[in-house]
């Protein structure tokens, strides 16, 4: 498919490739996610060379960009063998890769990145790049979790906390629309556990408390007003822990996707308790919706 019929709403795909396992099931993901939406892909390495030019000679410098180079190649080969109507372009940079995705991107497109970089750091869950985009985030980013071929679950699913989340869920409904899957709207709400409180979950018990979660209303009604011929549910439940009823839930989706909010009181790129936990540990692709402007702080 060619870059010129992209679906409304959604803009090219730009995936970051750095030669890692986590990076090449990133770019195949981004590739059937831009053949899905008709849109461009754009492969992006960043070399890195500019900030420590001083620390590097200048054959170092050139080895690395031919490298680089070749690893773009070699991926653009790789997608169109699988793709061969999808339009890919390839963009070599110099300075960090956080940076360069995001102006790949520009105002419109979704940044793509895998859980795990190449960096040294064996022990984090989510690599440093990634991390950075998904904070500084201004435009759609999907960090890709799970096999590097999943069994499709035939689902999207969208946490949803309350109306601010409108964004989040028109999001959502786009990829489950382009995925000719229906879509999950999921609201969970928090139990305090005290002792009794407890024990009661542990007997069965609380009943009503979780037949009164609910997603807002006003969110399932206006997703199927805006798309008509998709099938929608919209549900919730109670957990002592949001993240890992949302993790559990990640089990049964193709995509899960999040809205991104501040956590009060923070200052710049932050990213809220919730969502980290989701790119750590999420089962499925998660997309992080960003949300920008006052009235935005939560504690997720």
């Amino acid at each position: 498919m060619g870059g010129t019929t992209a679906r409304p709403g959604l803009g090219r795909v730009v995936v970051g490739v750095d030669g890692s396992p986590s990076a090449r099931t990133a770019a195949m993901w981004a590739a059937a996610e831009a053949a899905l939406r008709g849109s461009t892909l754009c492969l992006v390495h960043a070399a890195d060379t500019d900030p420590p030019v001083q620390f590097l000679s200048q054959a170092e410098i050139v080895t690395s960009r031919q490298a680089g180079s070749e690893l773009l190649d070699r991926t653009a080969e790789a997608i169109s063998a699988r793709y061969p109507e999808l339009a890919v372009v390839k963009e070599l940079t110099d300075g960090p890769a956080p940076g360069s995705l995001r102006r790949a991107a520009a105002l419109t497109g979704t940044v793509v990145v895998g859980h795990r970089g190449l960096g040294g750091f064996s022990s984090l869950l989510l690599g440093s790049v990634g991390l950075q985009v998904a904070a500084g985030a201004t435009t759609p980013v999907v960090v890709v979790r799970g096999a590097a071929e999943p069994v499709e679950a035939g689902v999207v699913l969208a946490a949803i906390r309350d109306e601010a989340d409108m964004g989040c869920a028109r999001a959502a409904a786009r990829e489950a629309q382009l995925r000719k899957a229906p879509l999950r709207l999921l609201h969970i709400g928090t139990v305090r556990l005290s002792v009794g409180s407890r024990a009661a979950l542990r007997n069965g018990g609380d009943g009503t408390a979780r037949d009164q979660v609910r997603v807002p209303s006003s969110v399932a009604d206006r997703v199927r007003e805006e798309f008509p011929k998709l099938t929608v549910h919209a549900d919730g439940q109670q957990s002592h822990s949001v993240p890992g009823a949302l993790v559990d839930a990640s089990h049964h989706a193709d995509l899960l996707v999040i809205g991104g909010r501040r956590a009060p009181g923070y200052l710049g790129p932050t990213i809220g308790r919730t969502t980290l936990s989701l790119l750590q540990h999420a089962h499925c692709p998660v997309e992080l919706i960003p949300r920008q402007g006052p009235g935005h702080g939560s504690t997720s």
